[in-house]
């Protein structure tokens, strides 16, 4: 089997209304860098991979046939403090603040434009969850 470099053997992919947006929100908030794109002929967006770190993920326009999608997405940052400032400036609304879990990681949540669920935290031990 082979995985392209960057994928996961399951990767997400986002179906959203404005997709150019919300591409552009996810740079702002969260440091994802776009690695490509295809377009349709009426211009609108097939397919496009942003690269999080050493994640890919991929995202197309909603459309009739695969209507937007609602999700949830754990995103591992540096500093969830700073990561989650950022993503609020960005137009991110706060679900969750910041804080110390039980489970060795400093976590917050906010809803992005699209009604998905971003949980960002920072993992504060080298142990793992089980």
């Amino acid at each position: 089997m082979h995985v392209p470099e960057g994928f996961g053997v399951v990767t997400p992919y986002i179906f959203a209304d404005g997709t150019e947006e919300y591409v552009r929100f996810l740079e702002a908030a969260f440091g994802a860098r776009e690695i490509g794109r295809s377009t349709a002929p009426n211009g609108r967006i097939a397919n496009c991979q942003l690269k999080f770190s050493a994640t890919t993920i991929m995202i197309s326009e909603a459309s009739e046939q695969f209507p937007a999608t609602r999700a949830a997405y754990y995103l591992y940052v540096a500093d969830a403090d700073a990561a989650m400032a950022k993503a609020e400036q960005a137009g991110a609304e706060k679900i969750m603040d910041v804080g110390d879990m039980p489970y060795g990681d400093r976590q917050g949540g906010v809803r992005d434009p699209a009604g998905n669920i971003w949980w960002v935290s920072q993992r504060l031990t080298d142990e793992p969850y089980f």
